[in-house]
């Protein structure tokens, strides 16, 4: 009978403890979603690179059809990697400022759970607008249609890698000078393999070749960095608050 109950507690208070990691996690996402949304300049200002970026690259290498759609799936990876970078530094840097990363790393919810939320705000409002985006700006860029479930799906599966890895980055050089230069520094090398898959995908999809090699790294990739980088980042953010 001691068993049993025993066995029963120790079911509840690992219930009670998913419960509480999932409510920290929640309450944190919408915070973030909600500071976003009244902070809207960071993700119009995200956009406007990313369409900037791309919308320059016509006037610079002629406005050819042929040339624009070879080198079309590269403009859009580059462009939307640059722009993901552009609000990293800033990841953390509010919390940081006031104060709250103190609080938030004494709460009870896991300090990787709450990186893992960040990372997922910070998605939902640059990542997953970048991908929306890209259909349109790959119109200006003449690029096949039938390249654009790959850019789509490759973006989707990228993109969150780009930022967890960036998580990385931003917790390292958390309260330094000059931050976003070092965090560039940081990540830049770590975004190569991303780079190279995503756009090896749409040039797959564009020649009618497969492309799903391509997307399943991109997708062990993003498995890789969902297990590790909120780790890394949560023990980084303890180096940085001490």
């Amino acid at each position: 009978m001691s068993d049993r109950g025993g066995t029963r507690n120790g079911g509840r208070i690992g219930t009670l403890a998913e419960a509480r990691l999932a409510a920290g996690f929640g309450a944190l996402l919408r915070r973030d979603l909600r500071l976003a949304v009244r902070q809207g300049s960071d993700t119009a200002t995200v956009l406007a690179f990313f369409v900037i970026v791309v919308s320059l690259f016509p006037f610079g290498v002629g406005a050819e059809p042929q040339t624009l759609s070879a080198i079309g799936a590269g403009i859009l990876w580059v462009a939307a990697l640059l722009a993901a970078l552009l609000s990293l530094d800033r990841l953390f840097q509010a919390d940081y400022e006031d104060g709250t990363l103190d609080y938030l790393l004494t709460a009870p919810a896991a300090p990787s759970l709450l990186v893992l939320a960040k990372c997922a705000a910070h998605w939902l409002t640059t990542g997953l607008p970048l991908v929306l985006l890209s259909p349109l700006l790959a119109l200006l860029l003449n690029l096949p249609n039938a390249a654009y479930p790959a850019l789509i799906a490759g973006l989707a599966l990228g993109t969150p890698v780009l930022t967890l890895i960036g998580a990385i980055g931003a917790a390292l050089v958390l309260g330094a000078r000059r931050g976003g230069v070092l965090l560039s520094l940081l990540i830049l090398p770590l975004y190569i393999p991303v780079l190279i898959f995503g756009v090896a995908a749409v040039e797959a999809a564009a020649t009618g070749q497969g492309f799903r090699a391509q997307l399943l790294l991109l997708g062990a990739f993003l498995l890789a960095a969902l297990a590790l980088a909120p780790f890394v980042a949560a023990v980084a953010l303890r180096q940085a608050a001490e």
